[in-house]
């Protein structure tokens, strides 16, 4: 099994590293644009040559998209005209703008579109770590428009990564990712600006952050590049949830405002039915590791 994987950062390498230990693939062959980040992966050594993109196609089983996704929506116009029976898999965190151009091809049923719900704030070929995806979900999306060999060698690879399976369709899942992922990144990029702003005294943010201010602005340390695309293809459902939670900001400074503590507590108290769900997903977790 040779898999090609386009994009060799964080995901791309995490990919790399179990596919290959985990007996999935015997030959990982590795494409990036930039060429400092094909050097350092061959150098690592997660990646055993760098090929072109227009070679990918010809040598590989499977050809595994993990770049921005600005520009995977450029790659699958690229790749797939080229298929004969090669299997194309993008892992980006948008979906339905890269269907609707993955639809529009005669090779559509080679491609499958999953987002494996894992990651950390950090990018290039040294964030690449294994054991990232272990006992989390993936999500394919519009299955019925693959074909079961697509659907089969995906599903391989990602059990290989020790993943879960979880089916949806492209729109249904760049609504739920707004709400439980994007939303997530504006948020700490926002609390890290709002500090920045005020602490001009970079000695009064090192001295006082605490563990709380640490891992809440943690995601602002991701990398733009990736991150502004993502909200600019899925726009309408971020400024969506962005309104929602903009409305609970104003709720939470006109309670301070007006002094009224009663307010205050109603709404932390509606914020802490978030624990029981979390906590479960916890156990099931640790049941799974068992």
């Amino acid at each position: 099994m040779i898999v090609t994987i386009i994009g060799l950062g964080l995901i791309g390498g995490s990919m790399a590293l179990d596919l290959k230990k985990r007996g999935f693939a015997s030959q990982i062959l590795g494409v990036d644009s930039n060429k400092e980040h094909a050097r350092r992966a061959e150098e690592i050594g997660f990646v055993d040559a760098i090929v072109d993109l227009k070679d990918a196609a010809k040598l590989s089983n499977v050809i595994i998209l993990a770049v921005p996704v600005d520009a995977s929506i450029q790659l699958i116009n690229e790749i797939l005209p080229q298929l004969d029976s090669q299997i194309l898999i993008d892992v980006g965190s948008t979906k339905e703008p890269l269907i609707n151009v993955a639809n529009q091809h005669e090779n559509r049923n080679l491609f499958l579109a999953a987002h494996p719900m894992a990651g950390t704030e950090f990018t290039g070929p040294d964030s690449a770590i294994s054991g990232l995806f272990d006992n989390n979900a993936v999500i394919f999306c519009d299955v019925e428009n693959s074909s079961t060999k697509a659907v089969s060698m995906a599903e391989k690879l990602f059990t290989t990564l020790n993943m879960r399976r979880i089916d949806m369709d492209a729109k249904s899942h760049d609504v739920h990712a707004a709400y439980v992922s994007h939303i997530s990144h504006i948020s700490s990029f926002a609390l890290a600006l709002s500090v920045l702003h005020k602490e001009k005294n970079e000695k009064n943010i090192f001295d006082m952050a605490s563990g709380g201010f640490t891992s809440t602005v943690r995601l602002a340390k991701s990398s733009p590049a990736m991150w502004a695309p993502i909200f600019l293809q899925n726009k309408a459902n971020v400024t969506e949830v962005l309104d929602t939670y903009i409305n609970f900001l104003y709720d939470f400074k006109l309670a301070l405002f007006n002094d009224d503590e009663k307010r205050l507590y109603e709404l932390m108290n509606r914020a802490n039915s978030i624990q029981p769900i979390l906590q479960n997903k916890e156990e099931k977790l640790v049941e799974i590791t068992k």
